[in-house]
């Protein structure tokens, strides 16, 4: 009986022995991996330093590696070409911007003072000096204005049709100083993917006569080519699309201001025109 209390507790032992077994060596592992990895680290270092001690000449005749300067880096990476593309579309954007910005004025486009003026003017039926106060303004709203009396002794319905024409006239050269800044927009990441294939194409090319071990650093002046024109590119595009989008709405609006102030200041002669027909 004892032979067999003693045999069912060995098999206990020993049913328990893998996990045990299990344990002990994996909180060996994770007990000792500091003392192994200094251990390994110190090996390593002596390896490396046995070399270092056995041939200090030739360290010291190694040259020293030079660090570039990050604007030397980009002027190699993109090259005087991209640079000056870049720089001349940074320019003409920042410049377009300013030109369309002032335009977009109120005072430009639809003048308070002007209103006032020549509603005043013909409230006391000065209809010449309202003419000559909307023929010296130079806004939008003075063309428009001035070309429709030029055209009020004819009839009202020419007086609006010149209005309307005058009117199409200026809206369209505001379209067109905005639409400057769009091609800006989509030319800009045109030009940056131009220079991606282009930086690729010399990665590749420096890979395929490079045989087994290809140049890195001049590897590396391809793939910064790709990656740095296509930055620039959409650095330029974003805010050009931006710009663009946010001009254009608030010149419409303009616009169309000037098309209803336009109406009402116009619409006390359409009575006058029906007489006259």
């Amino acid at each position: 009986m004892q032979f067999i209390k003693g045999s069912k507790a060995s098999r206990g032992v020993l049913a328990w022995a893998p996990q045990v077994l299990l344990f002990t060596i994996v909180f060996s592992v994770f007990a000792f991996q500091p003392l192994l990895s200094v251990s390994s680290s110190q090996v390593f270092a002596q390896d490396v330093a046995q070399p270092a001690a056995d041939a200090p000449e030739a360290a010291a005749a190694k040259p020293a590696p030079t660090e570039e300067s990050l604007l030397g880096w980009l002027t190699d990476s993109l090259g005087w070409t991209y640079i000056l593309v870049f720089l001349s579309l940074s320019f003409i954007l920042v410049a377009l911007f300013i030109m369309n910005l002032l335009s977009a004025r109120r005072e430009y486009v639809c003048p308070q003072h002007l209103i006032d003026g020549f509603e005043a003017h013909l409230e006391e039926k000065q209809y010449q000096e309202a003419y000559e106060l909307a023929k010296t303004d130079e806004s939008f709203l003075g063309n428009v204005l001035s070309a429709g009396l030029a055209k009020l002794s004819s009839s009202y319905s020419a007086s609006v049709a010149a209005m309307q024409e005058v009117g199409a006239d200026e809206n369209m050269k505001l379209d067109h100083r905005l639409s400057y800044l769009a091609l800006i927009g989509t030319i800009s990441p045109m030009i940056g993917l131009f220079g991606t294939v282009h930086g690729m194409i010399n990665s590749f090319y420096v890979i395929a006569n490079g045989g087994g071990t290809p140049d890195p650093n001049k590897l590396a002046e391809g793939i910064s080519t790709a990656l740095l024109t296509t930055l620039i590119g959409l650095a330029i595009a974003i805010p050009a699309i931006a710009a663009y989008n946010i001009l254009r709405n608030r010149v419409q609006r303009l616009v169309l201001e000037v098309g209803i102030t336009s109406e009402n200041l116009m619409g006390r002669f359409e009575k006058v025109g029906k007489k006259k027909d």
